[in-house]
């Protein structure tokens, strides 16, 4: 009996000695994997038992500056102990390239461990080197997160969609705890931009520069480039709280973190935008960009003379449709036709603006007959295929009936003859007059009586006012420069009208200004969307003797409604740039020749 207890225990200690050789580990820790040849790196090696006969390697292509130092933790936590032992080293590259650290070994209770090869790389010098202690807070908040601006597309068309996206990553060897602050914001000055609100900030797993990070997207902005050659955004720049773990434990056993704060910048960014080609591009391209349907449907193709029917030019589909231009539809001379009404039903994602646009015209047919409506295109610019391409409506035949009380040809009537109709008793005593109108038969005369005199002495009376009248009529028309400021005024307020009436939405406010102001300038230099540059609108208002000015004044007012479209606005402002487009515009009017 005795026998078989000894041998239990003999299995038991030996179970014991091999399951604590399998928790044995040792391996190799530096501060970075990337450096300079004019920096430094902390190489740790590190096992979790105690062992003998340590063996580095032989660090070829480095030069130690510093070690073997040994340290010791021996701690315990919620009534584990935690053992750790290291030997570290500091090494200077002596040249740049891919350098590779040896394997070292050591052996615990007479079993020989290794460690791994690790691979650095080691680029040119560096601007501001560090020690490689990997102790300095400030020098680990830089190395360990980045702000970053990822762009979709950095060689787009003209008014062609790309995105850019800002993403913070941070490594795990710090944490991020606080809310970070926004010290500049970039500016899209040559581009059509709609930032995507971010509702809740989600946590990714990713890599940056071949190393494992955490990521959060901070903001989404889809931008369509107005102009054509390199464009350059303004970088986004953050002051972000960045807690640094450090070599210190607190009486429970947990690292204690310092707060650094950071200022961190995505950097400049530059898009180069190829201008859309000249080769086959249609006569009716008026600058649609993306890939689109187009249809015109009627809301019903038989109806009677004065009755209104509407035509609908839909165009659907993902690309630039908040700025395209709708073709123009042509119909019969003989059907009365009223001013279009756009209506927009667009959404803006990251994958760009997609949704339709609506143009509905109000037809009404005087004559009864037949009225075929020819086929309407629309041509567009395809990115994806680089070709331009034009779609057709289908050909509409509108047949127009008389009615149910047809018009009748005049000389037609004259010569039918009524037929009889039955008399009733209603109609054989509609000449009974059952409530008398009667007069007294010794009425004053009219001649000589108020009335009479009233209205003989009237053009007399009224001729002085008719004189002044006269007078101020031609001093109107003889003040050239006044007639032609009360039409540019005149003509201001019609294009701004859609602007007034949503002076109480910033967004839809300054939308509605841009707007104005470039079809303003379409129907006054007869330009299309497509031509529509600064330079461009410049060149043309100077050309057109427009004053230097006024030109300027012109530009800053388009560029404050695409700045004021994300930045806090007050009512005050809103009617100070609405007075401005007003004046700037009777400036042009009165000035363009």
């Amino acid at each position: 009996m005795n026998r078989q207890k000894h041998i239990w225990v003999f299995i038991f200690v030996v179970l014991f000695a091999f399951a604590s050789q399998a928790q044995v580990t040792f391996q190799t820790k530096v501060s970075r994997k990337k450096l300079g040849i004019n920096e430094r790196v902390r190489v740790d090696f590190v096992m979790n038992a105690d062992g003998d006969d340590f063996n580095p390697p032989s660090f070829e292509g480095f030069r130690v500056v510093g070690g073997p130092n040994q340290s010791i933790s021996n701690s315990y936590i919620n009534r584990k102990r935690t053992y750790s032992k290291t030997y570290s080293y500091f090494l200077s590259p002596l040249k740049q390239g891919n350098l590779r650290i040896g394997a070292a070994s050591i052996t615990v209770s007479g079993t020989t461990y290794t460690t791994g090869d690790v691979t650095l790389q080691i680029t040119s010098a560096v601007q501001t080197p560090s020690d490689g202690t990997g102790t300095n807070p400030e020098v680990i908040a830089s190395q360990n997160v980045h702000l970053v601006a990822e762009i979709s597309n950095t060689t787009p068309y003209l008014n062609e969609r790309t995105t850019i996206v800002y993403k913070l990553y941070v490594s795990n060897n710090v944490s991020i705890t606080s809310q970070w602050r926004e010290i500049n914001s970039p500016r899209y000055a040559d581009f059509w931009s709609k930032n995507i609100d971010t509702q809740k900030l989600n946590l990714f797993e990713g890599k940056y520069q071949g190393e494992d990070y955490r990521y959060v997207i901070l903001k989404t902005t889809v931008l369509y480039p107005q102009k054509t050659g390199p464009l350059k955004i303004e970088p986004l720049t953050l002051d972000v709280p960045i807690d640094v773990p450090g070599k210190r434990r607190n009486i429970f056993g947990r690292t204690l973190t310092t707060r650094v704060n950071k200022t961190i910048s995505a950097g400049e960014s530059t898009i180069v935008v190829k201008p859309l080609p000249l080769e086959g591009r249609p006569e009716n391209f008026t600058g649609a960009v993306g890939d689109f349907t187009f249809s015109v449907k009627p809301s019903k193709k038989v109806l009677e003379v004065d009755q209104a029917l509407t035509l609908d030019l839909l165009v659907s589909g993902k690309g630039n449709l908040n700025t395209l231009s709708m073709p123009d539809l042509k119909l019969p001379n003989t059907l009365e036709v009223y001013e279009p009404q756009r209506k927009e039903n667009i959404r803006t994602r990251p994958s760009g603006i997609s949704g339709t646009i609506s143009q509905r015209y109000t037809v009404v047919p005087q004559n009864k007959g037949k009225y075929p409506i020819s086929p309407v295109s629309f041509s567009f610019f395809n990115p994806e295929s680089q070709t331009y391409q034009e779609v057709f409506s289908e050909q509409i035949v509108l047949r127009v009936t008389a009615g149910s009380s047809p018009k009748q040809d005049p000389a037609l009537a004259e010569n039918q003859t009524p037929k009889t109709q039955p008399i009733t008793p209603q109609q054989r005593f509609r000449y009974v007059k059952l409530n008398a109108d009667l007069k007294p038969s010794a009425a004053t005369p009219f001649f000589k009586s108020r009335v009479f005199w009233a209205l003989f002495l009237s053009p007399l009376c009224l001729l002085p006012l008719i004189i002044l009248i006269g007078r101020k009529q031609r001093s109107l028309r003889g003040d050239v420069q006044g007639l032609k400021l009360r039409k540019a005024n005149k003509m201001a307020r019609k294009y701004l009208a859609e602007a007034r009436k949503n002076k109480h939405n910033k967004a839809i406010f300054y939308e509605a200004l841009e707007r104005s102001l470039h079809n303003y300038l379409k129907a006054r230099l007869d330009i299309q969307s497509a031509e529509m540059s600064k330079e461009r609108i410049t060149m043309l208002l100077m050309g057109r003797k427009v004053a230097a000015d006024t030109v300027l004044d012109f530009e800053k007012l388009l560029k404050s409604c695409e700045l004021a479209r994300y930045t806090p606005t007050s009512d005050v402002a809103i009617e100070k740039d609405y007075k401005k487009a007003i004046n700037t515009i009777s400036l042009i009017d009165k000035q363009i020749r």
